[in-house]
């Protein structure tokens, strides 16, 4: 939430629109980065049943707590995660709430030939489906009912420790930004630095690790993984975290990639010593990600 926050507060050309799938029962955060995307006009998509977190399949409790910040419709989209199980509620949701301009996630396990599946694909209010690419099924049927397909991709290989990162310097994250189009689909999406299974906290790391996205020679976005040294104990993670950061420092100044505002934040905790927590160290890696491709797509179009 705040870097989508602090990304809003710093940009007017948007080609980058959030999908947010809330996962706590508090709000505060949610509102803030909200508002702050309304005020600088940045298009949102919103799940309204969240699959994980404190508050899984709770869309009542969601549109209460936002009732003010989601009344102006103009500013952001409703979406829904389909499952087998769910498709009739969707249905009876939208029609009640009289929701428009409706994104539905769909995941690969879902029974196409399902007549529940079949309306849902049919609603007017429905304009984008969210999929992955190797769903075919999925595909024509959204297709059939001329609707615009957005491809999904979970890119980013995670790893059970840091350290394991040490051999994996870097890897290809993905392409399709440049192929999209020409393979049907109407944009494209992704988990960010992330990967698509939802983890809730953390421990006190052995190894710092730090991802990074970057296009390589215009043809390409690859993740680089900038990982501490001293890994053999519990001990100093804000040490553990310059040895990263300043790994990531040299290629920045080595490489010829377009700097952003995570770049240039990442480079200060460096300069100044500074160790900022690892909550910041993941801010900047995701609103790195959509710095860059939001660069990338306002090049392309």
């Amino acid at each position: 939430m705040i870097a989508l926050r602090e990304f809003a507060d710093a940009h007017s050309n948007y080609k980058v629109v959030p999908i947010i799938e809330p996962v706590k029962s508090t709000f505060n955060s949610m509102s803030l980065a909200v508002n702050a995307m309304k005020t600088k006009n940045l298009k949102f998509v919103l799940i309204l049943n969240p699959q994980v977190g404190d508050i899984k399949d709770n869309t009542i409790l969601i549109e209460q707590s936002l009732t003010n910040e989601l009344s102006d419709n103009s500013a952001w989209c409703p979406a829904f995660i389909v499952t087998n199980s769910n498709q009739n509620r969707i249905t009876t949701h939208i029609i009640e709430k009289e929701y428009n301009n409706v994104f539905l996630i769909c995941k690969d396990n879902l029974d196409s030939s399902a007549q529940s599946l079949i309306q849902l694909f049919k609603m007017q209010n429905i304009t984008n489906i969210v999929i992955s690419a190797n769903n075919s099924r999925l595909k024509r049927l959204a297709n059939k009912n001329n609707k615009s397909i957005i491809r999904l991709d979970d890119s980013f290989i995670s790893q059970s420790k840091n350290s394991s990162y040490v051999s994996i310097p870097e890897e290809m994250f993905s392409e399709e930004y440049k192929y999209f189009e020409d393979d049907g689909f109407a944009g494209i999406s992704d988990y960010t630095t992330l990967p698509s299974n939802f983890i809730d906290g953390g421990m006190r790391p052995w190894a710092v690790a730090i991802h990074w996205t970057y296009e390589k020679g215009n043809e390409a976005i690859w993740v680089k993984h900038f990982v501490s040294d001293s890994n053999d104990g519990l001990e100093n993670v804000q040490g553990k975290f310059l040895e990263a950061g300043r790994k990531a420092v040299d290629f920045f100044n080595s490489t010829q990639i377009t700097s952003n505002r995570a770049i240039e934040e990442l480079r200060t905790f460096i300069q100044n010593s500074q160790y900022p927590g690892l909550g910041v160290i993941k801010k900047l890696s995701i609103k790195n990600h959509i710095e860059l491709l939001n660069q990338i797509l306002c090049r392309e179009k």
